[in-house]
């Protein structure tokens, strides 16, 4: 496969991208029937057509491909299953984790790298790159993109600059750079609920409750099988949940909160305020396994609390699944019993026997492959969820060659003219819900992720 570093004009991105939609859509398909469905001029088609095979998106294929007939057939040209379609990026509190899928819909692989806190946002953006690059190479990706799933941490209130400190209004430009869109945006732990409910724990349930329990706390709901948003996408912010009105300050602004005592950094600080020895998750992970009695004491508490917070809201929304991931969800059974027993003792009667509680099954790319689902916008989970859809039309053209038929081929409305250019798109739901399709790829996610790189904190 050629690599390539220029940038595609709009409207050259616009026909490659009908092309590359007829082809998902239909499959092989020839020059000839190509032409009569995308109502783009036979140069302009040629082109565009030289632009794709040159990039590898898409490529000749080969006889068993091909239907058979009588004579030479015509070359037909197919999706390279090779070159990326949708991306998916987590950017966590202390790790980026990524993960590709191809033009046709199959997981082109997962990688994660962890950095040191606080790391700069160009840089973080700089090392997501890096990461899909070493997944697909080259630059065929960002020719057969159909966009970008990202997930960042805390709720999002419908723009860059609504961060408090507007910290994220630069990283639009970031993104689009580096990816060239276009580029969805939501909190990254609601994007790993979207996950394990799409292919992970909770998978074919309509009502789970996710808990991701890291160096932050954080959740996603999903209600009648539909992942809920809230109304300043706060929903999910279940590590402000207050659990201890006498207790530490929280980075939001309240007091005891259960990011506070179920974090991993609350959990490591009171593991050595009780005389424990063991300055990172490793440690904890080896006291636990040796029995460590100020381990295990402690766990039984913050195992408790998690508990009472998850029964009040079963109670609430109802769920019949509880998901709980992240690192410390890792140490097992001296931490989920206890979550479990308060769970049990605080939960209505009518529903203490049918709530399920389950560890997350994606791992720590969760996050990532739910920004796929996010970008590819057909799972049933996100039927009533807020998504902008960008235009992708080519822009106008003169044709200085007429051909017949066009105006009443099935692509001609949308073809090489009378439609506006194509432009840079960054969205976060503000657009109106519509109806998707049921997601059908990826229908053997469950033994994927591929993990590639070093294995990367949350």
């Amino acid at each position: 496969m050629r690599q390539f570093t220029e940038v595609v004009p709009p409207a050259r991105r616009g026909h490659e991208q009908a092309v590359l939609g007829l082809l998902r859509a239909y499959g092989p398909l020839n020059r000839g029937e190509l032409s009569r469905r995308c109502g783009l001029s036979r140069t302009t088609l040629h082109d565009t057509l030289s632009g794709l095979l040159a990039a590898g998106a898409v490529v000749t294929a080969t006889p068993d491909e091909a239907p058979r007939g009588r004579g030479r057939p015509a070359e037909r040209l197919v999706l390279n299953p090779a070159a990326g379609q949708a991306l998916g990026i987590d950017f966590s509190r202390r790790a980026v984790h990524v993960a590709a899928v191809g033009v046709t819909y199959e997981i082109v692989g997962t990688a994660g790298e962890a950095h040191a806190p606080g790391l700069p946002w160009p840089d973080r953006v700089a090392l997501a790159e890096r990461l899909v690059r070493g997944l697909l190479g080259g630059e065929v990706w960002r020719r057969a993109l159909k966009g970008v799933g990202v997930g960042v941490v805390g709720p999002l209130a419908g723009a860059w600059d609504g961060a408090p400190d507007g910290v994220l209004s630069g990283v639009a430009a970031l993104l689009l750079e580096r990816f060239g869109g276009p580029v969805l945006l939501d909190n990254n732990t609601r994007l790993a609920a979207l996950a394990e409910s799409t292919w992970g724990a909770a998978a074919g349930d309509q009502d789970a409750l996710y808990l991701r329990l890291s160096y932050g706390v954080g959740g996603g709901v999903v209600a009648g099988g539909v992942l809920h948003r809230g109304a300043d996408g706060v929903s999910g912010e279940i590590g402000h949940v207050p659990v201890d009105p006498a207790g530490r300050p929280c980075e939001c602004g309240g007091t005891g909160c259960l990011e506070t005592v179920a974090s991993i950094r609350a959990v490591l600080d009171a593991y050595r305020a009780r005389g424990g020895r063991g300055d990172d998750l490793p440690a904890l992970t080896a006291a636990v396994e040796a029995r460590d009695p100020i381990a295990l004491g402690l766990l039984s508490e913050v195992g408790g609390q998690i508990g009472r917070v998850l029964a009040a809201l079963s109670n609430a929304i109802g769920p019949r699944v509880i998901v709980i991931g992240g690192e410390l969800a890792e140490l097992g059974a001296p931490l989920l019993e206890p979550v479990r027993k308060a769970l049990d003792a605080g939960a209505v009667p009518i529903s203490r026997h049918r709530l399920t509680l389950r560890r997350a099954a994606l791992g720590d790319v969760a996050g990532a492959l739910g920004g796929v689902a996010l970008a590819l916008g057909e799972s049933p989970l996100l039927s009533r969820y807020p998504a902008p859809e960008p235009d992708l039309a080519p822009e106008p053209e003169p044709d200085p060659e007429p051909e017949p038929g066009l105006a009443d081929s099935p692509g001609g409305g949308r073809g090489g003219r009378g439609g506006p250019p194509p432009r840079p798109f960054v969205g976060w739901g503000t657009a109106q819900a519509r109806p998707r399709l049921p997601l059908t790829p990826l229908p053997s996610l469950p033994s994927l992720p591929v993990s590639r790189g070093r294995r990367a904190a949350s």
